[in-house]
Order: structure tokens, then C-alpha cells, then sequence
């Protein structure tokens, strides 16, 4: 199989009709979800653990196995075993490269050289560290079977040439006025999924790129957008989709399939995002009334941007007052707010989890 020779941007012949009715409806949607999202007063306290289940998530779809509440559990000092180690180091880089994404994005719009930056965090010290974190392929890569050569890949994508005349065109395309954000989103994801600029890692950074966008276009006021889920649970389709470009040159199914996917998660979002601020509202009142303390919003706050933690951290990042900090988990424990996995005993630190909120999260 030879390797393909990817499209320019902006696409000319787009057959709009096949997805127009679509397009107005995924728009509604994504704008209902970020009017949600500017209704929340502390965004990064209620909307932290979803960053780490959108990590979870698009490290699952290239083979991980950590889980939601294996990776807050190692953040909170349990004991992993090394074989889970690795996957978990994995998510959080996830984590992290995204977060490094806003941060880089507030200062300018989205770049290759920004690109290479949340890719090196991507790769540093997990698999894939040995292939070449930072940079871009200089060499011919291939999808398919393990153990197969180029001849019989499933997918070879352009050759190096081609594959950085595509990049600068397509980081020309990302400030290049399209006449529909979502379906340039859709364009944007795929091209990059087809130009596969990196010897690993090209599918997360793909799945990064999505709440990174719409924030940079401020469609949504915070980047949590996240489509990995949806994804996950079409796998097949996914990629069938992205072939289907690639093999026939045309476009408008896979723009198609990520616009029902865009409504879809948006519908899921709304859900889940009101689930998770009617959780902070009713447990603020509970709070309030069953520790009668001046620093029960303080814990409160600890307690959602912290579902599973450990005393010791309790105590040095909560704001509690350390003389204050026992009674309120012992309150807290005693009203059934947060549970107890593992009771501390010596210099080890009892471990306590939210789990309200971890399955509003798992949802």
C-alpha cells in the first residue's frame, strides 16, 4: 500500500446537503452546554474530575486499562501494582498535556510549535518515550495488525513531504474562516488523524485537539468539551469513517458521524454537568448544616476537585485549619458524605472517596 497524499484545506466540493440537518442542531447544543457552563461560579473545582475521565477515556481507545477511580485512587497514595502503574502515568500526562494546551492557548491561538509542547508531555516516561516525544515523524509510518508490514497496512499515511506540506496547511486552515465551526472541527480532527505526524501518540493528541478548538474559536468558555467516550463506543465506525476519506476521497460521512457525535456528547454533558452542580448545591446545604463550621464550603470544594484523597493532603491543601481538619472529616464520615477505603495507621494517612460524585462522573 502506498502512502496517501492528504487533501488541502479549506476542502471546495463538500455536498452539504448530505449533513446539513445536522449542523444547526449540533450547533444548539454545544451552545446550550457552554450557557451551562457559564453558570458555574467555580468551573475548575466541579469540572476537574471529568478532565480525568476524558483522560481515562482517550487513553482507553490506544489500550490502557487504568480506570477512573484506579487513577484518583494512585493520586491519593493506595498502593498501584506496577503492571498499572504505567497506564496510570499515561492518563495523567493526558491530564496534564491538556491543561498545558489551555494555558499555552491564553496566551496565543493554537500552533505546530504548541502542538510538539503537549505532545513531549504526552510521551514523557510512559510508553512511546523512546519515539521521539517532542517532534515530528521523520520517518514512514503504517496502521495495522501487529507485526504487519506497509505492504498489507490497513491505513500508510503521507509520506514525510507530504505529511509537513499538509501540517502547515492545515495549521493555515485552523485560522482560516469556514462556514460552520463544527463542521471545520470535524475537517480539522480528521485531517490531522490522516497526516499521523507522530511516531506515537497521534490519536490523543487528535481527541486533545477537539476542546482545545472550540475553545480557541470560543465556542465553549472552557475546554472541556471531550468526545473520547463517544469514540470509544463507535470505534469501529471511527476509524470506517476516516478510511472512507482517505480510500474514496470523500468527506461527507465522516463529517456526518462526528456531528451526530458532537450532539450526542453534548446531550451527555448537559446531563452529566447539571447532574454535578445540583450535587454541589444539595451538599453545600448538608454541609452547612451537619458540620456548623466556617470552613464547610473550604472542604466542600477540597472534596469535588478531590473525589478520592488522603488526610495528609487534606490537611496541607484543603484551607482547613489543621485543628479543624479531623473533626470535619469525622463529620463528614459520620453523615455519610464521603466513605473510608483504607483507615490509616503509623505514618500512612487514612484515604477517603466522594463517591456521589465519582458516579455522577462514571456515567
Amino acid at each position: 500500500m502506498k502512502p496517501c497524499k492528504p487533501h488541502r484545506l479549506p476542502l471546495q466540493e463538500l455536498d452539504w446537503s448530505k449533513f446539513i440537518d445536522l449542523v444547526g442542531k449540533a450547533n444548539r447544543y454545544v451552545a446550550r452546554y457552554d450557557g451551562l457552563l457559564q453558570s458555574i461560579v467555580n468551573p475548575e473545582v466541579l469540572l476537574s474530575p471529568l478532565r480525568t475521565q476524558e483522560a481515562v477515556l482517550s487513553s482507553k481507545i490506544e489500550g490502557t486499562q487504568a480506570t477512573l477511580e484506579e487513577v484518583m485512587e494512585f493520586e491519593a497514595d493506595v498502593i498501584t501494582s506496577q503492571s498499572k502503574q504505567g497506564d496510570i502515568h499515561e492518563v495523567i500526562n493526558y491530564r496534564f498535556a491538556l491543561l498545558q494546551g489551555k494555558e499555552q492557548m491564553r496566551m496565543r491561538p493554537i500552533n505546530l510549535n504548541d502542538l510538539l509542547k503537549i505532545h513531549e508531555i504526552l510521551l514523557r516516561g510512559v510508553r512511546g518515550e523512546n519515539k521521539s516525544p517532542g517532534n515530528f515523524r521523520k520517518v514512514q509510518n503504517w496502521i495495522g495488525a501487529p507485526g504487519s508490514t506497509m505492504e498489507h497496512a490497513r491505513f500508510v499515511p503521507p509520506a514525510v513531504p507530504d505529511m509537513m506540506e499538509g501540517l502547515y496547511n492545515w495549521e493555515s486552515y485552523l485560522h482560516h474562516d469556514d462556514n460552520d465551526v463544527l463542521v471545520k472541527l470535524a475537517i480539522v480532527h480528521a485531517q490531522f488523524e490522516i497526516l499521523h505526524p507522530f511516531v506515537d501518540g497521534n490519536g490523543r493528541i487528535g481527541r486533545i485537539l477537539i476542546p482545545l478548538f472550540l475553545f480557541h474559536k470560543d465556542i465553549i468558555h472552557q475546554p472541556v468539551f471531550y468526545m473520547s467516550q463517544y469514540l470509544e463506543s463507535n470505534r469501529s465506525a471511527y476509524y470506517g469513517a476516516l478510511k472512507e476519506i482517505t480510500d474514496t476521497g470523500k468527506w461527507e460521512s465522516w463529517i456526518r458521524f462526528f456531528l451526530n457525535g458532537v450532539i450526542q456528547q453534548a446531550e451527555k454533558n448537559i446531563k452529566q454537568t447539571r447532574d454535578i452542580i445540583s450535587l454541589y448545591d444539595t451538599m453545600k446545604t448538608v454541609m452547612v448544616e451537619k458540620t456548623h463550621s466556617q470552613w464547610a464550603i473550604q472542604c466542600l470544594d477540597y472534596i469535588f476537585s478531590h473525589p478520592v484523597f488522603n488526610t495528609s493532603d487534606f490537611n496541607k491543601a484543603s484551607g482547613v485549619p489543621k485543628t479543624s481538619a479531623s473533626r470535619l472529616l469525622k463529620t463528614m464520615e459520620e453523615n455519610s458524605i464521603i466513605s473510608c477505603i483504607r483507615r490509616g495507621s503509623g505514618r500512612k494517612p487514612s484515604i477517603f472517596a466522594f463517591r456521589k460524585l465519582i458516579t455522577i462522573v462514571n456515567q
